[in-house]
């Protein structure tokens, strides 16, 4: 059971003298953590390692947000559970980049401007300003090189329907776009369930030790030969080239999570349907963070 059973300002100050929300790649901390002196989350938590940091998700929406980023071209990192700025502070891109200056407007300012009652949290007799996060900050590789951000709330549906919760939503989607970051918010309709199953059933493979290019490039050709097989036949013709079904695994699914092999992922579970292949644009149009498809109006 965990010990600390309800956020108040000394908690936040907790989670502040332990560098939370702070450092990126894998030296990041979430502000929130899954851990037993943190007060339990709503949903079902999970963790999830990639890029060698256990990255620490509160529901099962939140995960299927994760391998929906994962999966989205250019990702370098991911920093979930992330704390936006009470007062002005330096954009988040100079986390990568000192280059970057200059100072943009708190969740204090910014609620006040949009006459938005501040959140707050109360406990042993004092009061403080609550700690807003964004559920996944993703930071993109550019073509010319340079870093940018793209910022994704994922939320139930109901989560995202109350007057409050839409105040506080603006509030966020706000923060992001004064800093000149796209803000997406993300709810089960924006995705087919089909298409989150599959990425939950593949994950181990898809994230598994990585195969070679050419034998991601082998999968690739086999699937491309064999499409409208079933899976299990084409996984068979991969073990002549991969030595074994695990190997072959590996090869399949990483190159179905990296594009290289863009299947339709709404396809069933049973490993004797056939596969079909999408072209590279509706692909992508399976996921929503890639094709920056938003519940926001």
């Amino acid at each position: 059971m965990r010990t600390t059973k309800r956020f108040t300002p000394k908690v936040l100050d907790r989670f502040r003298a332990q560098g939370r929300g702070t450092g990126i790649f894998d030296d990041y901390k979430p502000w929130h953590r899954v851990s037993r002196g943190d007060p339990a989350s709503r949903g079902r938590s999970h963790l999830q390692k990639w890029q060698g940091r256990q990255h620490e998700l509160l529901s099962d929406k939140e995960w299927v947000g994760l391998m929906f980023a994962i999966m989205t071209p250019g990702v370098v990192d991911i920093r979930e559970q992330f704390p936006l700025s009470l007062e002005p502070s330096r954009h988040e891109l100079s986390h990568y980049d000192i280059r970057i200056t200059g100072d943009f407007p708190g969740t204090l300012e910014l609620a006040r401007n949009l006459g938005f009652k501040r959140p707050m949290t109360y406990g042993e007799g004092q009061s403080a300003p609550w700690v807003m996060t964004t559920d996944l900050l993703i930071a993109l590789d550019r073509a010319s090189g340079e870093k940018q951000l793209l910022a994704v709330a994922v939320k139930t549906a109901n989560g995202a329907s109350n007057k409050r919760a839409l105040q506080l939503l603006a509030i966020e989607k706000a923060y992001w776009n004064v800093r000149g970051v796209k803000w997406i918010l993300i709810t089960p309709r924006q995705y087919d369930h089909q298409v989150a199953l599959r990425l939950r059933d593949s994950i181990p493979h898809a994230l598994s030790p990585s195969a070679d290019a050419w034998l991601i490039a082998k999968a690739q050709s086999v699937t491309i030969q064999h499409q409208g097989y079933s899976l299990t036949r084409i996984l068979h013709e991969i073990i002549f080239f991969a030595g074994d079904m695990t190997a072959a695994q590996g090869a399949f699914w990483q190159g179905v999570w990296q594009g290289i092999i863009p299947i339709d992922l709404r396809r069933g579970w049973r490993p004797h349907l056939p596969v079909h292949l999408l072209p590279y644009e509706n692909f992508l149009e399976l996921n929503p963070i890639a094709s920056r498809r938003t519940a926001w109006i």
